[in-house]
């Protein structure tokens, strides 16, 4: 499974779709409007929106964990996550829905080349198909944990 790959994408799309602002998680702390702004983070650093800086973790153990990470079928639950990517604020579920759903659109429509950073700041640097890889399996992971 690829973000890139129109079928791949298509089934986001759709899934994202089936979320409502009363959607509630099956696990983790966010609600549904927190997910949507937190899937926005990865895929803003891919295409260089967000700029994060490698981690000491990261540089140590980053390059062991991207070969788990993209190996694995799904990602566990109630992994941690960057202090960047956590949502404590309230946001407006159908605008934070919308944005989601264009940036989905945009990594199909411009594929490989949307990936501006190379780099993951913790992962390190990966190739076009793991930033795919990888993208999917994030969203997959919060569509899951939601039910959709």
């Amino acid at each position: 499974m690829n973000i890139f790959n129109q079928e791949d994408n298509l089934k986001l799309q759709s899934r994202l779709q089936n979320l409502t602002s009363e959607t509630t998680p099956l696990w983790g702390k966010m609600n549904a409007s927190q997910m949507l702004l937190h899937c926005q983070k990865p895929l803003d650093v891919a295409d260089g929106k967000l700029i994060l800086p490698r981690s000491l973790v990261g540089f140590l153990f980053g390059k062991m964990a991207k070969k788990s990470f993209l190996k694995s079928e799904e990602f566990q639950k109630n992994l941690p996550t960057a202090p960047e990517f956590k949502i404590q604020t309230s946001p407006e579920f159908e605008k934070e829905k919308e944005v989601l759903v264009e940036l989905v659109k945009k990594f199909a429509a411009m594929g490989p080349k949307v990936i501006v950073n190379k780099k993951h700041p913790f992962f390190g640097t990966m190739t076009d198909d793991e930033w795919g890889v990888l993208q999917f399996k994030h969203l997959d992971h919060h569509l899951r944990q939601f039910g959709v």
